[in-house]
């Protein structure tokens, strides 16, 4: 099974957020400053330092990380310095110039320079050395897997015509698949992570529907958290692969949607006579009734169903109302957000969904599909060494995933 690391995954976050404020305190006692810099964690004899798990908390912190700023600042540190240990260890370094690259790559996801990025981080508390590092750990580490093990990852005929049907749609691919969705909660992100962690562990369909039943909050709990059948073209796109990556029983690692960590359960998988299209857009509306999920608002909702069979009846429905409560809109489907697209993969047009809240569950969002375009099949050039990278640089990651754990077993770590 092919899964992202934790620490990769963060790195990806997209929506870099600025508007932080954080005050470091100049008048602070001298004590102060020097237990800064005193270690709480050694790995190996490398220590980290209280500066710099509070360094990468802010920076967490301003990604909007998906869990708790401070814990996951002790797992990507440790992580960091077990992969900056190996490197060492084999006489890989990286230089200045690659570094500096890497940061402007990493700037360029939020629309803005490497300097401009260095500026508002340092406005915010980080120090340009703390993002540095962060970027430089992150080069070192990619460069280590590759070196280790790009000999040994080879992408055979069969995989590639076997991916490309099933990303593309020339061939028909279904999945069946249960679901746990965990709510977060304020105050309670590092139980909620280390349950839904724990959660991906499991293999036994059996035991994860009991679990579905107890901690989703999803309607589908009711059902152990089984779903019918979907089309995997149905799915948003950069969870296709994920799910393609799974066998019957194995669990996705908990992946983040709106005010919630998801999991996913593959039950079966098997390819069809009449192969789904891929979509150049979605057309979907969505209708905010305030009170969440009270009875009154569902039961509002439930007449919305009743009353409507296409999106343009909503109008009618609703009647004059601004903007922010109806909306309508047709998106690619990589500009989806990710909650509202994996329900949108269960409705046929004219369907409703009331599974989401918006405004920390302030609203209930009336979901309804309105129509798919499907997109004209082209084969560019370049398309299938694409893909073929693409799932090469899956099985690297499952190899440098399980070298990271074997550091992790085999080192010496020290918290205090």
């Amino acid at each position: 099974m092919i899964r992202p690391s934790r620490t990769a995954a963060t790195a990806l976050l997209a929506g870099i957020a600025f508007l932080f404020a954080a005050a470091l305190g100049l008048a602070a006692p001298r004590a102060t400053a020097q237990n800064l810099f005193e270690p709480v964690i050694t790995v190996d004899g490398n220590a980290i330092t209280r500066y710099e798990l509070d360094q990468r908390a802010k920076l967490l912190s301003l990604l909007r990380a998906p869990a708790n700023p401070e814990r996951l600042a002790r797992e990507q540190l440790i992580e960091e310095r077990l992969k900056m240990n190996a490197a060492r260890s084999a006489g890989v370094t990286i230089d200045d110039a690659t570094i500096r690259e890497g940061m402007e790559n990493f700037a360029s996801q939020g629309d803005v320079t490497a300097d401009q990025l260095i500026e508002q981080l340092d406005a915010a508390g980080v120090s340009e050395q703390s993002f540095r590092d962060f970027v430089r750990a992150g080069i070192t580490w990619r460069e280590m897997v590759r070196a280790r093990f790009s000999s040994r990852v080879s992408v055979s005929e069969e995989d590639l015509d076997r991916a490309q049907s099933a990303v593309s749609g020339r061939a028909g691919v279904r999945v069946l698949l249960s679901e746990i969705i965990i709510p977060m909660q304020e105050g309670q992100e590092n139980r909620i992570q280390a349950l839904a962690q724990t959660l991906s562990e499991i293999t036994s369909p059996k035991a994860f529907s009991a679990n579905a039943r107890q901690y989703s909050a999803s309607p589908s709990r009711d059902d152990g958290g089984q779903l019918d059948w979907l089309s995997l073209n149905k799915l948003p796109q950069q969870l296709r692969p994920v799910v393609l990556g799974l066998a019957p029983g194995e669990v996705t690692d908990p992946i983040p949607i709106q005010g919630a960590l998801a999991l996913f359960q593959m039950r079966a998988i098997e390819e069809v006579d009449a192969p789904s299209p891929d979509y150049a857009a979605i057309e979907y509306a969505i209708y905010h009734l305030d009170g969440g999920r009270s009875p009154e608002s569902l039961e509002r909702a439930a007449e919305i169903e009743a009353n409507t069979d296409t999106c343009d009846d909503l109008y009618g429905v609703v009647g004059n109302t601004s903007p922010e409560v109806l909306q309508r809109t047709s998106k690619a489907p990589s500009e989806i957000p990710r909650d509202v697209a994996l329900e949108l993969a269960r409705l046929d047009p004219g369907e409703i969904s009331t599974n989401l809240t918006g405004g920390d569950g302030r609203t209930l969002m009336v979901l309804m599909l309105c129509g798919r375009t499907e997109e004209i099949q082209e084969d560019p050039d370049g398309a299938a060494e694409d893909l073929a990278r693409r799932i090469g640089n899956q099985r690297l990651e499952a190899f440098a995933q399980s070298w990271l754990e074997q550091l992790r077993a085999e080192a010496r770590i020290i918290e205090k």
